[in-house]
């Protein structure tokens, strides 16, 4: 019986880092994520990092990448490339999130401001690391400004997705 306890608890705990890998293997990196890139066997090429404001890194023998826009595999793509041939015969390369960028929240809330964002967050979870609503806050008028489209609001819910860099307007309720 504990042998089947085991092996569930196992097959949970691999399933969710699955769940969280692919969460990963779609999200686009924008300016303020932090990374780690690393060449095994190559310690010197070992380098955490943050996306510069243009979106840009900075990676020995490389230069200059633009990594913003891509996933963490078109980046690793990227650096393999670059690295393969004139410096190495077949690098293995690995890049990996270390911080996301920040969304922001602010209106009718209790603690307005930028909060670090973690993969499957909902508008609710967000208020909550904002102190939760205030007693004016309207559950109706809520607003969310997508990264790269801050002109355009989108009406959502308490349960609507949170992305990176995303900006939640809380509105006022009229009694």
């Amino acid at each position: 019986m504990q042998q089947l306890v085991v092996l569930f608890v196992a097959l949970c705990l691999s399933w969710s880092s699955w769940v969280f890998a692919q969460d990963d293997s779609a999200y686009l990196l924008g300016p303020g994520d932090k990374i780690i890139i690393q060449v095994y066997g190559e310690e010197d090429l070992k380098i955490e990092t943050q996306l510069t404001d243009s979106g840009k890194i900075n990676y020995p023998f490389l230069g200059e990448i633009m990594a913003k826009g891509m996933t963490i595999k078109q980046l690793e793509n990227r650096i393999y490339t670059g690295l393969k041939g004139d410096y190495f015969v077949e690098p293995n390369v690995f890049v990996g999130m270390v911080e996301y960028r920040p969304f922001f929240i602010h209106g009718e809330v209790k603690q307005p401001g930028g909060y670090p964002y973690k993969p499957g967050m909902t508008i609710n979870q967000a208020v909550a690391l904002a102190g939760g609503l205030t007693e004016r806050a309207s559950r109706e008028k809520i607003f969310i400004y997508r990264e790269g489209d801050k002109n355009k609001a989108t009406t959502a819910d308490l349960s609507f997705k949170v992305n990176a860099g995303d900006t939640i307007t809380i509105e006022q309720r009229f009694f």
